[in-house]
C-alpha cells in the first residue's frame, strides 16, 4: 500500500509531538525495511522509501519542521506562497506606511517607470542573466561514490549533470549559461543546483569516512574468524579478532567516501553482538554451568 499521503507524520507513524529521538527511531526502523538494496526490483517500496526520506528530511530539522507545523512549507519542504490582498493595504488605517493624501502617489509611479523605461531603451545597456536557483535531493552513496542525474530546468530543457565523487549536503552545482538571458548581448546567468542528501539507514558519513555499526554472532565474537563488511566500495571480507567485545572498531583502507583525485576514506565498523532472537537452550545450558564466566564482572572498573 502506498505510504504516501502528504503528511511527514503519518509517513513515519509518530505523533506530531514525538521527540526528535523518536524521529529518528521511527525513520531508522522503516528504511531498514524498504531500503532498495533490500527489495530488489520491488518499485513501490522505492518509491516509498523516497517518500520516508523526503519526510525525515522534514522532521530531522528543527527549523523546517517548525515551518511544516505553522504551516509556512509543504511536505516537500517548498516554500508556500503568501496570500496578499488589497485590503491588506486598503484598511491599514491611519498613520500606516500606506496611507498618504495623494492615494499612490508617493510612490512617483511616472518617475519610476520613466527611468525603467530609459534604461531599457538606452543604446548598449548591458545586463548579465539572473542566475536560476534549483533545489535536488540525492541518495547517501549517490554523493559517497558519485554518478549522473537528469535534471529539467525551468525552460523546459532536460540535461544529464554528473554529481561529483564525495558531495556534500548543501553543496551547489554551477551549470554555466543556463540561467537567465542577459540583456544587451551580455552573458546568460547561471543554474544554481543545491544538493540535498538523504541519511541512510546504517551509514553515517565523518568527512570522507564512513561509520557503521555491524552486527556479529557470540560465536564470531569469541572465535573470531572472517565477516562481510558493507561498504560504499561494495562488500569486503574483515578478520574479526577472536575474543571481541561489542564496540572494538575494524577498519578497511580506503572503502569509504570517493575524492575527486581517484582515493577514497576508510570505514569504520563498530562491533555489535547481537544473541539469536529465540533463546538456544544449548546456549543457555552451557552458560548456566560456565563457573568462569559467573566470576567475571565486567562492570568492575565502574565500582560495580
Amino acid at each position: 500500500m502506498p505510504m504516501n499521503n502528504g503528511d511527514p507524520y503519518e509517513i513515519l507513524g509518530i505523533k506530531r509531538d514525538a521527540s526528535q529521538k523518536d524521529i529518528q527511531a521511527a525513520y531508522r526502523r522503516r528504511a531498514k525495511k524498504l531500503h532498495p538494496d533490500l527489495n530488489p526490483g520491488n518499485k513501490q517500496a522505492e518509491q516509498d522509501f523516497k517518500d520516508l526520506s523526503a519526510a525525515y528530511e522534514i522532521l530531522r530539522d528543527e527549523e523546517k519542521r517548525s515551518r511544516f507545523d505553522r504551516g509556512e512549507i509543504d511536505a516537500t519542504g517548498a516554500q508556500k506562497p503568501e496570500r496578499r490582498y488589497y485590503r491588506d493595504f486598503a484598511d491599514a488605517g491611519a498613520g500606516s506606511a500606506y496611507e498618504n493624501g495623494a492615494g499612490f502617489a508617493d510612490f512617483g509611479a511616472d518617475d519610476i517607470f520613466a527611468e525603467f523605461f530609459s534604461h531599457r531603451g538606452r543604446k548598449g545597456s548591458r545586463m548579465r542573466g539572473t542566475d536560476v536557483r534549483y533545489s535536488m535531493e540525492i541518495d547517501f552513496l549517490e554523493a559517497v561514490n558519485g554518478g549522473t542525474r537528469q535534471v529539467t530546468l525551468s525552460d523546459g530543457e532536460t540535461l544529464e549533470i554528473r554529481i561529483p565523487p564525495g558531495a556534500r549536503d548543501g553543496q551547489t552545482l554551477r551549470l554555466r549559461g543556463k540561467g537567465g538571458a542577459g540583456e544587451g548581448g551580455a552573458e546568460t546567468g547561471d543554474a544554481l543546483i543545491e544538493l540535498h542528501v538523504r541519511p541512510h539507514p546504517f551509514y553515517r558519513r565523518e568527512g570522507d569516512d564512513i561509520h557503521l555499526n555491524l552486527p556479529i554472532s557470540l560465536a564470531e565474537a569469541v572465535l573470531g574468524g572472517k565477516v562481510t563488511v558493507p561498504t560504499p566500495a561494495g562488500p569486503v571480507m574483515a578478520s574479526v579478532p577472536e575474543n571481541s567485545s561489542s564496540g572494538r572498531r575494524l577498519r578497511v583502507k580506503g572503502k569509504g567516501v570517493a575524492r575527486r583525485n581517484g582515493t577514497r576514506g576508510d570505514v569504520y565498523a563498530t562491533l555489535k553482538i547481537v544473541l539469536p532472537e529465540r533463546p538456544d537452550p544449548e546456549l543457555k545450558a552451557f552458560m548456566t554451568n560456565w563457573s568462569a564466566g559467573k566470576r567475571y564482572n565486567p562492570r568492575q572498573g565502574m565500582g560495580v
